[in-house]
């Protein structure tokens, strides 16, 4: 790409209001919040993974979620690979099962294999939620299941209370250990309406993340049996992540946690009613049509290049920034991208999203009519 059309972009992105997710605040907004917090506590530094601010968000969590024991870990790849790796030794098998978009697929380079020999069989289709009779058809020994409440890659669908409650079923008569990929698991309470320690029981184990739906810095909680924590923490530190402090990303966690909380309802009503706005353009598909958390996938009726050329020009016109990334799909006239919905959307007024994204499609219709 041209050094030109990189600066012109980065000023319009600059300058443009993003519809994805929540504000983003500047570095010293962020540690003056921090720096308050700890003050009007009187919080103290933890050390390796010891003290008092972080044992007792470990056992809120822990509590929230219905599991005996839980553990503040650096990151979600950490955590989720220490659960995989416990229970296939636990197991004596080195054989796990995951969904095929699951993150530790495509987006952690198979550090399952690299780092701990593990090897993974991948089940169920692409666009659909892990079900039982996906898990039901595999035919390997598995030592664990992990599933991933919701599932991003196919635009934060999550299956029906039944459903989900079938898996545990199977998983169990199977004597298969059950984990759950929780990085946005705080915005399935909507969806099934019950509260977070009954949507963990019957899984073994589980990960949630608190800088994503949260929106707190890096910073990741393993939960499970008490033994199963304390094996964690052995892992843990083998793998560097007992660092000598991690008082700030606690606070930060501590601090916007419940808050947070209280806030993902309101935007899965901001995701129902952008639907309701937009889902009569011509052309537009949504990933699911109705939506089960506040994340979902727009599909675009041109390609990859022309949606970005297309998001640059609404950019132009109304300072607003539809997407960062637009993926293909395996139709090369179409494409799709993610929109997570936050405070953003819940600030702008339905007419002023409609024109934002009718401005999109009329863009990007033009620009695919002048590529023939």
């Amino acid at each position: 790409m041209p050094i030109e059309v990189e600066k012109k972009r980065a000023k319009l992105r600059q300058k443009s209001l993003s519809l994805y997710g929540n504000e983003t605040k500047k570095l010293h907004e962020t540690l003056s919040e921090i720096s308050a917090w700890c003050e009007r506590g009187d919080i103290k530094l933890d050390n390796y993974g010891t003290g008092d601010v972080l044992e007792r968000f470990e056992k809120k969590i822990a509590k929230l979620l219905g599991f005996p024991a839980a553990r503040f870990m650096p990151s979600g790849v950490m955590a989720q690979l220490t659960a995989l790796r416990i229970w296939s030794d636990r197991a004596a098998c080195n054989q796990f099962g995951m969904h095929p978009t699951s993150h530790l697929e495509i987006h952690e380079e198979q550090a399952y294999a690299h780092l701990h020999g593990l090897k993974s069989t991948l089940i169920g289709p692409e666009k659909s939620p892990l079900l039982a009779e996906h898990f039901d058809a595999v035919e390997e020994t598995l030592a664990s299941l992990l599933v991933e409440l919701p599932i991003r890659e196919a635009g934060g669908q999550l299956p029906s209370w039944e459903e989900l409650e079938s898996l545990k079923q199977s998983t169990q008569q199977k004597g298969v250990r059950l984990h759950v990929d929780g990085a946005r698991l705080w915005e399935c309470k909507s969806f099934y309406q019950r509260e977070f320690s009954e949507i963990c029981r019957g899984f073994d184990s589980a990960y949630v993340s608190f800088y994503k739906g949260i929106g707190a810095l890096p910073g990741a909680m393993l939960l499970g049996p008490k033994d199963f924590i304390e094996d964690a923490k052995i892992w843990q530190r083998r793998a560097g992540g007992t660092l000598q402090t991690q008082a700030v990303n606690v606070a930060s966690a501590s601090l916007k946690f419940d808050q947070s909380l209280e806030m993902l309802p309101v935007y899965f009503e901001h995701t129902q009613r952008l639907v309701h706005t937009i889902s009569d353009l011509p052309g537009i598909q949504i990933l699911p049509s109705i939506p089960q958390t506040n994340m979902i996938h727009i599909y675009l009726p041109f390609s990859a290049d022309i949606a970005t050329a297309a998001r640059d020009g609404v950019a132009e016109k109304t300072e607003i920034w539809m997407f960062g990334r637009a993926a293909p799909t395996d139709d090369p006239n179409t494409s799709y991208f993610e929109l997570y919905v936050g405070d953003v959307i819940a600030s702008l007024s339905e007419e002023k999203i409609r024109q934002a994204f009718a401005c999109l499609f009329d863009l990007g219709k033009e620009m695919a009519k002048q590529h023939k």
